[in-house]
């Protein structure tokens, strides 16, 4: 029971990062598009493709937490009492994220409207970098069994930083495929070009910092590196494969089967760190059997597992058929 409820955690962690990673990533965007005259184009694309459903996202955030303070308490309580600076960092920048992107349409041309936007976008590099960073410490094992581990050092290791990086280019890359085919489907000629680029970059960027993160992880966390080089390598060359395909896919094919491509790229990422972690839940000390919580707690998160997602997954099914559509968009 342990590992199913393990497995409903590692689903929740791949909603997030597909979709919660779009949106992060779109503010990079938002972040890098330039001047408010150059830069207009972009984020009005950028707001109508991601303000109906930004917000949205932090459920799969949330239900993590859940499965994983009930499942596991000792083991989150050892990650909340070791990382809770990058944590913190992260709760931030998501209250941050969303004020700004929220004032920033109420102050809209007024001078104020800048700031509101550098909130924004500023927050949506920050909150993946030190999302990145909490999961390379997790894996590299600087997580203690018993927590209170060292509060900085912990989260600023090579591989930590190195999954920061990782974090930030990833979410980047999805964005910028997404935007691509809302801009295709929208026919903004001029801004599919101009996103269809960014994502073409993001993909080079994205597998240079993962060479360089393995070259880090041999010599700071060997067991993650060898593990990533055996069990995990086909999920690895299944992303590298999917990531490429979405890029070639790029103004040839329907913008569903573009964004599912560049999903089964990230998911397959995601799969290949959680492969090459199992079975241990923190670094190479904690594994999932020896972390779970009693059998009668484990039976009744798995009914609530349950029932949640047959709750969440019509529910945001409906909201992005409806965003698609462009039938959340006022005025």
């Amino acid at each position: 029971m342990a590992s199913v409820v393990a497995a409903a955690l590692v689903l929740g962690l791949l909603a997030y990062a597909a979709f919660g990673g779009a949106d992060f990533g779109a503010g990079f965007w938002d972040l890098t598009a330039g001047g408010p005259e150059t830069g207009a184009q972009a984020r009005a694309r950028i707001d109508a493709s991601v303000g109906p459903v930004w917000e949205a996202n932090h459920t799969w955030l949330i239900y993590c937490l859940v499965v994983m303070w009930t499942a596991f308490p000792e083991a989150f309580a050892a990650v909340m009492t070791t990382l809770y600076v990058p944590l913190g960092i992260a709760a931030l920048g998501i209250v941050l994220r969303g004020s700004g992107f929220a004032f920033r349409k109420v102050l809209w041309r007024t001078p104020h409207a800048r700031l509101a936007g550098l909130a924004f976008s500023a927050s949506s590099v920050l909150t993946p970098f030190a999302f990145g960073t909490v999961a390379g410490a997790i894996a590299s094992g600087r997580v203690p069994a018993g927590g209170y581990g060292p509060p900085f050092s912990s989260w600023l290791s090579p591989s930590a930083l190195m999954s920061g990086l990782l974090a930030v280019a990833v979410c980047a890359y999805l964005a910028a495929v997404f935007l691509t085919a809302d801009a295709h489907a929208a026919h903004e000629q001029d801004l599919e070009d101009w996103f269809g680029r960014r994502a073409r970059a993001a993909a080079v960027v994205t597998g240079v910092v993962s060479l360089v993160g393995l070259v880090v992880a041999r010599a700071d966390a060997p067991l993650l590196f060898d593990n990533l080089l055996t069990r995990a390598w086909p999920l690895a060359l299944c992303s590298v494969a999917a990531g490429t395909a979405a890029l070639l896919l790029l103004r040839r094919a329907s913008p569903r089967l573009i964004r599912a491509v560049s999903w089964v790229a990230v998911t397959a990422l995601v799969l290949a760190w959680v492969a090459a972690q199992a079975p241990y839940l923190l670094g190479t000390h904690t594994t999932i059997g020896s972390a779970a919580a009693p059998r009668t707690s484990l039976d009744a998160l798995a009914i609530v597992i349950v029932v949640a997602v047959a709750i969440i997954t019509p529910s945001f099914a409906l909201l992005y058929v409806l965003q698609q559509r462009s039938r959340l968009h006022g005025g």
